[in-house]
């Protein structure tokens, strides 16, 4: 038996069980069914795609195919990704858009280098937290909804960035493709629908919240939420699109996007200003890597981001061979867990940005203290209260996710978002986009490194990451989905490394998301409002697995429709014979796409 036969049936289970549930409208599969067979591979699973020039994978097929399209004209990794980001703002905007953030690691096969870049924005330079706390009226956190939230949207200028070091066909046609389809309309697709329903529904709840909605409701919910196979048409984008691609990323910033924008918070008494658009500047950062096995270095970018939550997690659990046991065994989600656990705890405690604190990022990512945080979990039990570690050492100081690759050997690990679904509800006059709410994850503690202060950065939950192995890229991959992110990318890394799936088979494969604990935006010193949180696993966990689990302690649930669980894209490069393989998410609409 191969150490991940275990799910195969209930994965064929949960198939068809999820289908049924998320696509609630159509006629339901019978509940007896499951998948049929393979010739080789998992029964649960499909063969990754495979092909020599070039590959994308993104969360939209017909996003996947204008990245392939701009690659077969000549165009770089980077061309194809800003190309499929453009197309997936119009095609997918429940989950990203360029009125949000961007982050990108990017293998360059010329200097032999990965270079990550942060576009993520800043928070109004003329509010002051006393400015913010008035605002609020006595509220403890930051709401979701309307221009509180809002922050600098950072994508645009990530663009540009991206494509004047590693871009080669001009932009004009690298946004062609999204033009097109926004003038001209596109079907949407099933699991797009779907959220684009429960945004609707979610905004309906709080118009009081957003305040200003007739914009969002004309550009998104003229005839109600898109339904599948419905053709989605957004002029406005279009022309939003033409302007950035006539003019260059100044026409967003500093030209007549930005004046529109400056305009529109005025009139709803929001407090950004077209200052704060024309200060925007994104920051090429180092990702850092951390060993895994002897065999494979995780990449990730350094905070405001949480990709280091994930290097706390492979720190931690390098600490023990989890392939004594099957991958389904519950000492495997255990372990997971815990360190999960004690990663986000020092997560919420140290992670920021870092123009504002001094983090300790030497020692958050030390063998040293990974081995201490190890020594932390109880084989037997869970924690029923854990509490962030000191990392100080002696001697030393909804989202979008995509990933395209070129014959040049170019890699591109991309992941853009406008943090809550759609994001703010907020649309200004006649631009076709959303902006996102991702102030909404400052703390209002005057201590806490990630405190609202004007001009800064918000902690990110978006993350891109990227494996070295032998010195050499290998997979450049993602998982969207908030704080399921890192703990994404760590089990799809065991399940590669330590199982031995496939690029397919390891995104497919049941995960476990584990939610509570300490947040980023608590206040110092109080305890965590749930420190056991809820330990959420898909129907492929089995059932043994589960009571085990409870056993130790752990407040689990089975959650069917997979909406919780992320969404995967991966590109692997043989590093023998440079072939691609690619693999794309089953609980999202995506494909991968090579040629």
């Amino acid at each position: 038996m191969s150490p991940h036969t275990f799910v195969a049936t209930p994965l064929r289970t949960f198939i068809a069980g999820a289908l049924a549930t998320l696509f609630a409208a159509s006629p339901a599969p019978a509940q007896d069914i499951g998948p049929g067979g393979r010739p080789v591979g998992e029964g649960w699973s499909r063969s990754p795609v495979i092909a020599e020039h070039g590959m994308a994978a993104t969360a939209q097929p017909l996003a996947s195919q204008v990245a392939i399209d701009i690659l077969k004209q000549g165009g770089t990794a980077v061309d194809a990704a800003i190309a499929a980001n453009a197309a997936l703002g119009l095609m997918e905007p429940t989950g990203n858009g360029i009125g949000g953030d961007l982050f990108a690691i990017i293998w360059d096969p010329k200097t032999e280098k990965l270079y990550g870049l942060n576009a993520s924005g800043r928070s109004p330079a003329s509010r002051t937290l006393a400015d913010l706390e008035t605002a609020l009226g006595g509220a403890d956190s930051i709401p979701p909804l309307g221009h509180l939230p809002v922050t600098v949207p950072g994508a645009v200028d990530g663009w540009f960035e991206m494509h004047d070091r590693f871009g080669k066909l001009p932009m004009r046609k690298v946004l062609a493709p999204a033009i097109d389809y926004a003038e001209n309309g596109f079907p949407v697709s099933p699991v797009i629908a779907y959220y684009f329903k429960r945004n609707f529904d979610a905004f309906e709840r709080r118009l009081e919240m957003i305040g200003e909605f007739d914009n969002a409701r004309a550009t998104y919910f003229a005839n109600g939420p898109a339904k599948a196979g419905e053709v989605f048409k957004n002029p406005d984008l279009a022309e939003t699109y033409r302007q950035i691609a006539k003019k260059g990323r100044d026409a967003f910033y500093e030209g007549d996007i930005a004046d529109v924008m400056d305009a529109y918070f005025k009139r709803i008494g929001g407090d950004l200003t077209r200052e704060d658009f024309a200060a925007h500047e994104s920051e090429w950062v180092d990702p850092a890597c951390v060993e895994y096995k002897g065999q494979v270095e995780l990449c990730e970018l350094p905070p405001n981001g949480q990709g280091f939550a994930a290097l706390q997690m492979v720190n931690i659990l390098k600490n023990i061979d989890l392939t004594q046991w099957e991958r389904g065994a519950p000492e495997v989600f255990h372990y997971i867990t815990e360190a999960k656990r004690l990663a986000f705890e020092d997560l919420a405690r140290y992670y920021a940005d870092p123009a504002f604190v001094d983090i300790p990022v030497e020692g958050l990512l030390s063998d040293e203290y990974g081995r201490r945080r190890f020594a932390e979990i109880d084989p037997n039990q869970a924690n029923p209260a854990p509490g962030p570690g000191d990392p100080k050492l002696e001697g030393a100081g909804d989202t979008t996710y995509l990933t395209v690759a070129d014959k040049s050997g170019m890699m591109v690990s991309l992941i853009q978002s406008n943090y809550r679904g759609m994001g703010s509800g907020l649309v200004a006059d006649g631009l076709g986009f959303m902006f996102q709410d991702r102030g909404e994850l400052f703390s209002l503690d005057p201590d806490h490194p990630n405190v609202y202060a004007p001009g800064k950065r918000p902690f990110q939950t978006i993350i891109p990451a990227f494996v070295m192995k032998d010195g050499a890229p290998w997979i450049s991959f993602g998982l969207m989905g908030g704080a399921m992110q890192p703990q994404g990318h760590v089990q799809v890394l065991i399940n590669i490394v330590d199982y031995g799936m496939n690029l397919q088979e390891a995104g497919d494969a049941a995960r476990l998301n584990h939610d509570g604990g300490r947040k980023p935006t608590d206040r110092l010193g109080e305890d965590a409002a749930d420190p056991l949180g809820v330990l959420n696993v898909e129907p492929g966990t089995p059932a043994a697995t589960v009571e085990a689990l409870r056993a130790k302690g752990h407040n689990v649930e089975i959650v069917e429709n997979g909406v919780m669980f992320g969404g995967y894209q991966a590109i692997m490069r043989d590093p023998e014979t440079g072939v691609y393989w690619g693999a794309t998410e089953m609980r999202k609409d995506g494909l991968a796409i090579g040629y």
